[in-house]
């Protein structure tokens, strides 16, 4: 029975490492990080492990991972600003197999052309990679640029999307 107040996790293997997931007592996701990712969470002693609130976003990943699934059905709750939040929301409309720069999705929220800074951070301060889709934002010259999972990772996740081939890999960033 879900406990009021409690973080729940749980860790599993993917094709770019161990993800490790946070849900609260509603059983909706709060966190996605990635092996060595910039601002990923890590494991609190007051944390409870239990997979139990995971069997749907674990469901979900393998077939994703899998290439069988292009579109996440999960409770997802992360908390962040009105702005961060509008940015997130933003992100979740690129569709599977696609991109988008940090300019278009500034323009989808309504910010002005100089708010694309903040915008690329809202993005790097995603709390729900992979199933909140912020692998899929590049350069408005094609470039991949940050992801708080890494580059590899990043190119990883976009090769299985189909958008990269394996002749596009950026120079310096080895898929895993």
């Amino acid at each position: 029975m879900p406990e009021a107040g409690v973080t729940y996790w749980t860790a599993l293997d993917s094709p770019v490492g161990r993800l490790l997931l946070t849900a609260g007592p509603d059983g909706a996701l709060t966190s996605l990080s990635v092996p060595g990712q910039k601002g990923g969470r890590t494991v609190q002693e007051d944390w409870r492990r239990d997979p139990g609130p995971f069997r749907a976003a674990a469901e979900q990943l393998a077939a994703y991972f899998a290439g069988e699934l292009t579109e996440f059905r999960l409770p997802l709750r992360a908390e962040g600003t009105a702005f961060r939040t509008r940015v997130w929301d933003a992100l979740d409309t690129v569709p599977y197999g696609t991109t988008t720069t940090y300019g278009e999705i500034a323009a989808r929220i309504g910010a002005s052309r100089a708010a694309v800074r903040a915008v690329g951070g809202a993005i790097g301060a995603n709390p729900l990679l992979i199933v909140r889709p912020c692998h899929r934002v590049i350069g408005a010259n094609g470039s991949l640029t940050g992801y708080a999972g890494g580059l590899a990772c990043k190119t990883r996740l976009l090769t299985l999307e189909g958008v990269l081939g394996r002749a596009e890999v950026p120079a310096g960033v080895s898929p895993r």
